[in-house]
């Protein structure tokens, strides 16, 4: 069976959906009282989600809403340090935080006493596929020849990831679907991951083209398989998983959230803020061009689709034996 978090017609019914949302605005709802809110990335800069969402954050402000929305990036413990301290944060609407799967995996695996719905959420903006890269160094050019090498050495091929997070979530879907088996060395994100892969200190790391497009189309690093049912226009050389006869898709969906207790009217205004972004065209041609999607859900149909994304991680996380919620 396919090792897939995003099923075909899951996947296909949100993009159906994001394409369908009418054209007029929605209500404002109410404006937080505060002269500049933040919007915590619990990564560092120049990072995947980090890019995703100052290109986001950005075409909010253009749009003259106040308060001003202001990007502040709080790293460490693979995303939890900084999606903790917004946990806590006063629900205002003063205060968000982006998050993705990881928020889920770290949960399921005992790294955090909370997950999703420990937040109330405010909107669903962008997909983003995986990537299994390689650093040049690597004795192999494919995925099907790493699995070979892997299966002849095992846990000798070094795999970076954050522990815990998606990141190590598809290595262990590989992992279970090859037989293979890697060794893993922690690093906090991705941006760290990926210089890690250019360094040669590992053999391999999940990446994605946001973060890596320059290295990979440079020859810096290896794009040994994406994890898409179809190859990537913008990479349309690098074979998917499936087609080298690894049954897995996977990818990120980044969305923003609030303190839980956020009064409705103040979630509606930044549900709104992220809607109209989410038109505009120079947001769509930065997101698209980095082999992303924009796929925008409202506050309710957001919390649905974590609803539905948590009770897939929980099956998978149970069948490779990663479950180790607290």
């Amino acid at each position: 069976m396919r090792k897939s978090i995003f099923s075909k017609a899951v996947l296909t019914a949100s993009l159906s959906a994001a394409l369908a949302l009418p054209l007029v605005a929605q209500a404002q709802g109410t404006a937080p009282k505060c002269s500049i809110a933040q919007l915590v990335v619990p990564w560092a800069a120049g990072g995947d989600t980090d890019i995703v969402f100052r290109v986001y954050v950005d075409a909010v402000n253009r749009s003259g809403i106040k308060p001003e929305l202001q990007v502040v990036n709080m790293g460490g413990q693979g995303g939890n340090k900084g999606s903790g301290e917004v946990r806590k944060a006063k629900p205002d609407g003063c205060t968000l935080v982006a998050i993705h799967e990881s928020v889920i995996t770290s949960f399921l695996t005992g790294r955090v006493p909370f997950t999703y719905d420990a937040f109330d959420p405010v909107a669903l903006v962008s997909y983003t596929p995986s990537i299994i890269g390689a650093t040049v160094k690597a004795p192999f050019k494919t995925m099907t020849e790493m699995v070979e090498y892997a299966k002849k050495n095992p846990k000798q091929v070094t795999a970076g990831v954050t522990l815990g997070s998606t990141s190590h979530f598809i290595f262990l879907l590989i992992e279970d679907a090859t037989g293979a088996q890697f060794r893993y060395v922690s690093y906090d994100g991705t941006r760290e991951r990926n210089t890690a892969l250019l360094a040669g200190n590992v053999l391999l790391g999940e990446t994605n083209i946001l973060s890596a497009k320059q290295y990979l189309s440079e020859g810096a690093l290896l794009a040994l398989g994406i994890a898409t049912e179809k190859r990537d226009p913008q990479l349309p050389q690098v074979a998917t998983l499936i087609e080298q006869k690894i049954p897995v898709t996977y990818g990120l969906a980044r969305g923003v959230m609030a303190p839980k207790g956020t009064p409705p009217a103040v979630i509606k205004f930044w549900d709104s803020a992220f809607e109209k972004a989410s038109k505009d065209p120079a947001v769509i041609k930065a997101i698209t061009g980095a082999s992303s999607t924009v796929m925008y859900k409202p506050a309710a149909g957001y919390g649905e689709f974590l609803k539905a994304s948590y009770a897939e991680h929980e099956r998978l996380a149970i069948k490779i034996g990663m479950y180790k919620k607290p």
